[in-house]
């Protein structure tokens, strides 16, 4: 992956990202100068994003790959590897703050039941605990889906977390900042689409789906010592369900 992208967007472009307005998806896309010249299409799920790019309903997908705190973002991995034809443009990494987020004048002790993305919820166990040991949790399919929820249903004991720009788009209140367990959290974006191979820089990155045809002794260790052998550093190693 490469800071640029094989060709750049132009105005004619569809860039899909996980919406609603207000996602860390979108935060991070609107410091993309470039791709933020084309027409930006909020999806309401990952799969969908990823959908949309490989059928040509948009040019590009922006989709969150891997988070600092709670490692890769499965959905993503194993669609670009299982199922979607899609190349991998650039990657995009950008700090995470979380907050909890409530309608105006909602007391954080009030607060019974926190939405958000799954991912989000996790990075958040250790001030749930603290501050709402009670509260039950559900899964949104964004951060930004959340907040809009929260919003629209004005339930002052229903909070999400979400970034704090989420608050402005959608009328709420900070009820809780920085509410994450480390506060150094980052995460890893990418850009796809279904042709296109960016130039090499020589500062490059990689990601390489790998199958075996048969199960053998030291059939991992070969792989391995290719890579060994021609000086090329592995950053991460991971395996995958077959789902077969």
């Amino acid at each position: 992956m490469t800071p640029a992208a094989a060709s750049a967007p132009d105005a004619s472009q569809r860039v899909g990202f996980l919406g609603p307005a207000g996602t860390f998806t979108e935060q991070a896309l609107l410091t993309q100068p470039d791709l933020c010249r084309g027409e930006l299409v909020p999806l309401p799920s990952i799969p969908d994003v990823l959908a949309a790019a490989g059928d040509g309903r948009v040019d590009l997908g922006f989709v969150a790959i891997e988070n600092a705190i709670e490692g890769t973002v499965n959905v993503t991995q194993d669609t670009l590897a299982f199922e979607a034809d899609l190349l991998i443009q650039r990657e995009v990494v950008i700090p995470v703050e979380l907050c909890l987020l409530g309608v105006a004048g909602a007391p954080l002790d009030g607060v019974t039941r926190v939405i958000s993305f799954p991912h989000a919820t996790a990075q958040c166990r250790g001030f749930l605990a603290r501050s709402l040991p009670a509260a039950a949790t559900d899964a949104t399919n964004s951060t930004a889906d959340a907040a809009r929820l929260v919003a629209d249903t004005g339930d002052p004991s229903c909070a999400a977390i979400a970034p704090a720009r989420a608050a402005e788009v959608y009328g709420l209140d900070v009820l809780a900042a920085s509410i994450a367990d480390h506060p150094e959290n980052a995460t890893r974006f990418v850009v796809v689409a279904p042709h296109g191979i960016p130039a090499p820089t020589g500062h490059d990155k990689t990601s390489i789906v790998v199958y075996q045809r048969a199960d053998a002794p030291g059939s991992l260790l070969g792989i391995l010592q290719e890579f060994a052998a021609r000086n090329i550093n592995l950053s991460k190693l991971e395996s995958r369900p077959t789902k077969t």
